[in-house]
């Protein structure tokens, strides 16, 4: 499996970054996009690398519907684009009430793309899997949120998910953001595949601080021995460096390809 970094935080070499995250995923003689950043930096970067992601990119997937991950997808149409039905939420932040949604309606995606929203897993490709809803099931994740819907209600974004996709029987994971818990995210997809040894973990893994839920998240993959860990995008630099100094990692920049 080859992965692309399309969009990220920050800058590799001579392409562009922005905040957000786009990764083309090249698996089962497939090219699938997870994510499509904030704008059209994805496409620009893509085409430094020779890919054209209108012709040669079937199938789209939206981890969740935030700004900084889905408006992008203006800039594409004809794929078939896969999320969970709540990416379409209107959503703000708690502090300044400030829009964190999409910029682009449920009603111009569904003209633009051939939409398959789901709550269930989805077999993308014969080892691909779209993980649907991520059940909170530990007690250090996703436990508060600084999000709220238009009704003032807590946000927890019950549409984050991920992909995995099986390789020598063990999972790669893909994540946008993990809000809903890297931890959570890695046991679905498990689940999901049957499959409880994990070779790569890869993407935002919504940790800020050298905290309690940092640790406990280090701890776990640590008793799951997982061999390469590239936390990347809303990953903060406490936690990033905590990661450094446990499992020596590389940062994650514009421009790079993973070979899994």
């Amino acid at each position: 499996m080859r992965l692309t970094v399309l969009t990220e935080n920050t800058a590799g070499g001579k392409f562009l970054a922005e905040h957000g995250l786009s990764y083309l995923i090249e698996i089962d003689e497939e090219k699938i996009l997870f994510d499509a950043g904030h704008s059209d930096v994805f496409l620009q970067n893509a085409k430094q690398l020779g890919i054209n992601i209108q012709t040669e990119v079937k199938k789209v997937v939206l981890s969740h519907g935030h700004w900084d991950h889905g408006n992008g997808l203006e800039h594409l149409n004809g794929q078939t684009l896969i999320t969970h039905p709540a990416s379409f939420a209107k959503r703000y932040r708690k502090s300044d009430h400030s829009p964190v949604g999409l910029s682009i309606s449920k009603q111009q995606l569904e003209n633009s793309f051939k939409l398959n929203e789901t709550k269930s897993p989805f077999q993308i490709s014969k080892n691909l899997f779209f993980l649907g809803e991520i059940p909170r099931t530990n007690d250090f994740e996703s436990q508060t949120t600084p999000f709220e819907l238009e009704d003032g209600s807590d946000d927890f974004i019950m549409d984050d998910s991920a992909l995995v996709a099986i390789q020598d029987n063990r999972l790669i994971i893909i994540t946008g953001c993990s809000h809903s818990g890297i931890c959570n995210i890695c046991e679905q997809a498990k689940l999901v595949t049957g499959v409880s040894a994990i070779n790569v973990v890869i993407g935002g893994f919504h940790l800020k601080f050298q905290n309690k839920q940092t640790k406990q998240t280090i701890a776990y993959f640590k008793q799951n021995n997982i061999d390469t860990l590239l936390p990347s995008h809303c990953t903060d630099l406490p936690a990033l460096s905590l990661f450094h100094k446990e499992f020596k990692i590389q940062q994650v920049k514009t421009g790079m390809v993973f070979d899994f």
